[in-house]
């Protein structure tokens, strides 16, 4: 079944994340951001970091989210990465938008990456 990225969708496992349907390692709150431990972790270090807000890509999310919200959550990544332990040689940003990048949730999130090298951005 193919995910439509058109219309948010209140099942989406972040929404039930958010409505704490669902369990999760939190790394970072506050009234803006969740931040957690990916259950499928693609490095050591890997944390999802997702807005409270119903932001379906980063298009979305830039367009409507107030300039509170986006501003909360880019102070949120920074300070995560500033705390965070494994990511002193570096680490990755990754936000995916639609079918083609491999998004698979319909909530705007974004990977924080760390803790080996990451090698080549993409792979050929």
């Amino acid at each position: 079944m193919a995910i439509d990225f058109t219309t948010y969708d209140d099942d989406n496992i972040f929404a039930k994340i958010l409505r704490g349907e669902l369990p999760n390692t939190t790394v970072h709150e506050d009234d803006h951001v969740l931040a957690f431990l990916d259950i499928v972790p693609a490095a050591p270090v890997h944390v999802l970091v997702i807005p409270k807000g119903r932001y379906i890509a980063q298009d979305d999310f830039h367009r409507e989210a107030s300039d509170a919200e986006i501003i909360a959550f880019w102070r949120a990544v920074a300070k995560i990465c500033d705390e965070l332990d494994g990511i002193e040689d570096g680490h990755r940003l990754i936000a995916n938008q639609g079918g083609d990048s491999g998004q698979v949730v319909p909530h705007f999130h974004l990977h924080i990456l760390a803790g080996k090298p990451l090698g080549p951005l993409i792979a050929a």
